[in-house]
């Protein structure tokens, strides 16, 4: 199981917005693949996929706001 955790983002920037899911829970992906787009302040980025397997849990919605260090998805390796 692998956490995927929203890394530090740069100097003064603490949160994002979740803006939009390329996969549904259940959904096989590839290590970085483009899983999650976030909205800063200052930019909008893809984080990428740490690992290869099934996206068993997302656990922040489109329009959340994640802080530095939140857990936003659970991928099953394998």
């Amino acid at each position: 199981m692998t956490r995927v955790i929203l890394p530090e983002l740069g100097e003064g920037i603490e949160r994002a917005t979740v803006s939009f899911w390329y996969f549904k829970p259940g959904d096989k992906v590839n290590q970085n693949d483009d899983l999650v787009e976030l909205t800063t302040d200052k930019a909008t980025f893809n984080l990428p996929s740490p690992c290869s397997g099934i996206l068993t849990e997302v656990i922040f919605k489109e329009g959340d706001t994640v802080s530095i260090g939140d857990v936003l998805a659970i991928i099953e390796e394998g």
